[in-house]
C-alpha cells in the first residue's frame, strides 16, 4: 500500500504517483554500479555477478533448454483453440517497409538481423536492461536512416496506438536514463531489432523487438497476426520535464482495471481477490518473486504452468463483462485494426471461462496486481519496487505489463503448425532452427500486390555456426551457438493424457499460484 509508512518501512508519501522523491543519487549502490559503462560492459558484469546469475541467468539457460510446450493451467496443452484464417493484417505494408529496411542495411547488418523463421531466439527476449543477448540489430549502433527504417516497418506493423505506446515506452527508458546518469545503458535507442524468416504475402515471417522494458514478438501467415509475447512497462510511467514532459503510461490499464474490482459486489470480490497484500500480510511465501514480483508469465516462462484464480467471466453480470473486455482491449492495443478484431472476438468466445483474479488494496492509492487469464489470453498488470528509483516497496509509477496467449499460441507456434499441415505437405518440417538465411535484395517498387515476392536463397551456416562482430571501441564478441537441432513442438496431438513436466522447485520456473 502507497501513502502510508509501514511496519515494512514504506516510504510515506503525498501523491502516490509523485516519483521525485524516490530519484536516486549517484551514490545509491545500483546506480554507483554502473556509472562509466556502457551497454556492453554493464550485461558483461551482470553475469559476471552472482546474484542475477542465480536469480535470473541460470534458471533462465534452463527454461530455454526446455522445448516449447506454451503456458498451460494444469500442464496439458488444450488443442483446438486456433485456426488459420483472414484478418486484414497489413502485410502489404510490412513486406514492403521490410525490404526497404533490408535495401538498406550493409551485407554484415543483413546478416545480424537476420534469423530463421523457427531460431530459437524468439524465446531469448527479456525486459531487463542487462545487455547478455546479443542477436539482431542494436538500435542505438546505427545509422539515423536504417534506425528509422526499422521504425517504419514497426509502425506498418502496428496501431497507431500500439506504435506510439511502443515508442513511448523507449522514450521513458531514456528518461531514467537522464535520472540515473546513465543513458549508455538506459537509452531511447537500448533495444535489439530482429528478422524471423524472408518478408512475404504468403510465407509465414515476423520480427522482434526486445530491451528494458519492452518486448514485442510479431508473426504474421499471410493476412493473420499474432503479437504475442509482449512486455511493456516504465519506471517511472511519466515525463516531467524536457522534450517529453507530461507524457504518461498505463493509466487506463490502472484505472480500468480498479474499476472493474470496484463493480464487483461483495461476494464477487471475495472471489475474485487471491490475496489482500500484495507485499506480507496474507501474501504466501514464495509467491512473490525478487525481479519479476507478482507477475507470472515474464521472460522465459514459455512453459509455465498458471492456474485459473479468481472470478469467472460466467459469474459476472453483463456490465461487468463489458468491463472486463474494455480492460482487455488496452493489452492488445498493438494489434492493428483486423488482428485486434479477430483477438477481441476470440476471447469473447470464451469470455464464460476467462477468469479475473487480484492481489492487493482497491482503494486509489494502493498498488496492486491482477491477472485475466482463459484459454486463449494471459494479461497481467504489476506495480513494482524499486530497481533504479529507490522505493523499497511497489509504488504506482513503476509499472509491468504483459501479454501472453496459452496453449501454444504464443509467437504463433500453433498457427504455424496449422499452417504446415494445411498449405504445404504434411511431412515438411518447417526448418532448421537456428539458421541464418540471407535474403535476395529486391527493390520494393518491385513487389506485385498480386503475387508474393520471389523466393530467396538461403544459406544456412550449419551447426557451430559462430559469428563476431565488431561493436567499436574494443568491442568484439563471438556469439556460438549449436542450432542443428530442431526445437519445435508439435500441438497436433491431444495433450490431455501427457505428465506435466516435472516441478523443479524453483519459483522462477513454473508456480501454481493457488498455492
Amino acid at each position: 500500500m502507497i501513502g502510508k509508512p509501514t511496519e515494512l518501512g514504506h516510504e510515506a508519501m503525498t501523491d502516490p504517483k509523485d516519483f521525485r522523491p524516490f530519484v536516486p543519487t549517484l551514490d545509491y549502490p545500483r546506480v554507483a554500479a554502473f556509472q562509466g559503462r556502457d551497454a556492453y560492459q554493464h550485461g558483461d558484469a551482470g553475469l559476471a555477478n552472482p546474484y542475477p546469475k542465480a536469480l535470473l541467468f541460470d534458471p533462465w539457460d534452463e527454461l530455454y533448454a526446455q522445448d516449447f510446450l506454451g503456458i498451460t493451467s494444469n500442464g496439458h496443452v488444450v488443442p483446438g483453440l486456433f485456426q488459420r484464417q483472414a484478418q486484414d493484417a497489413p502485410v502489404q505494408a510490412m513486406v514492403e517497409a521490410a525490404l526497404a529496411m533490408l535495401n538498406l542495411l550493409s551485407a554484415e547488418q543483413r546478416r545480424l538481423v537476420s534469423l530463421s523463421l523457427h531460431a530459437r531466439e524468439w524465446r531469448r527476449w527479456n525486459n531487463t536492461e542487462m545487455y547478455i543477448y546479443r542477436y539482431g540489430l542494436r538500435l542505438e549502433e546505427l545509422g539515423l536512416a536504417e534506425r528509422e527504417s526499422i521504425l517504419k516497418l514497426m509502425a506498418c506493423s502496428l496501431s497507431p496506438k500500439g506504435f506510439e505506446k511502443t515508442r513511448n515506452t523507449m522514450r521513458i527508458n531514456h528518461f531514467l536514463g537522464t535520472l540515473t546518469h546513465n543513458t549508455k545503458v538506459l537509452g531511447e535507442w537500448s533495444y535489439n531489432f530482429t528478422l524471423f524468416g524472408e518478408p512475404s504475402l504468403v510465407e509465414p515471417w515476423g520480427w522482434q523487438v526486445s530491451g528494458h522494458h519492452l518486448a514485442l514478438n510479431c508473426l504474421v501467415i499471410k493476412d493473420q497476426m499474432v503479437i504475442s509475447p509482449t512486455f511493456m512497462g516504465a519506471e517511472p510511467n511519466s515525463i516531467d520535464e524536457g522534450p517529453h514532459a507530461g507524457l504518461k503510461m498505463f493509466e487506463d490499464e490502472e484505472r480500468q482495471g480498479l474499476s472493474l474490482i470496484k463493480a464487483l459486489s461483495a461476494s464477487q470480490r471475495e472471489k475474485a481477490i487471491v490475496y489482500h497484500s500484495s507485499v506480507g500480510g496474507d501474501l504466501p511465501e514464495g509467491r512473490r518473486h525478487k525481479a519479476d514480483q507478482l507477475h507470472l508469465g515474464g521472460a522465459m516462462q514459455d512453459n509455465r504452468i498458471i492456474a485459473y484464480e479468481g472470478i469467472a467471466g460466467k459469474d459476472l453480470n453483463a456490465a461487468q463483462q463489458t468491463r472486463l473486455l474494455d480492460l482487455v482491449q488496452s493489452f492488445i492495443e498493438p494489434l492493428p485494426a483486423g488482428p485486434h478484431k479477430a483477438r477481441m472476438q476470440e476471447v469473447q468466445d470464451r469470455l464464460n471461462e476467462t477468469y479475473f483474479s487480484w492481489i492487493g488494496g482497491t482503494q486509489d492509492h494502493d498498488t496492486f496486481y491482477y491477472r485475466i487469464q482463459s484459454p486463449v489470453i494471459l494479461a497481467e498488470f504489476d506495480h513494482h519496487s524499486g530497481v533504479f528509483l529507490t522505493n523499497s516497496l511497489p509504488a504506482k509509477f513503476h509499472i509491468h505489463t504483459l501479454v501472453r496467449t496459452p496453449n501454444g499460441g504464443d509467437y504463433g507456434k500453433d498457427l504455424l503448425r496449422l499452417h504446415y499441415l494445411r498449405d504445404h505437405d504434411a511431412s515438411l518440417k518447417p526448418g532448421v532452427a537456428g539458421t541464418r538465411v540471407d535474403h535476395e535484395w529486391r527493390d520494393p517498387s518491385e513487389l506485385k500486390r498480386s503475387s508474393p515476392p520471389a523466393p530467396a536463397h538461403h544459406h544456412a551456416h550449419g551447426p557451430g555456426h559462430s559469428h563476431d562482430h565488431a561493436h567499436g571501441s574494443g568491442h568484439s564478441h563471438d556469439h556460438s551457438h549449436d542450432h542443428s537441432h530442431d526445437h519445435s513442438h508439435d500441438h497436433s496431438h491431444d495433450h490431455s493424457h501427457d505428465q506435466p513436466p516435472a516441478d523443479t522447485g524453483h519459483q522462477a520456473h513454473r508456480a501454481d499460484p493457488g498455492r
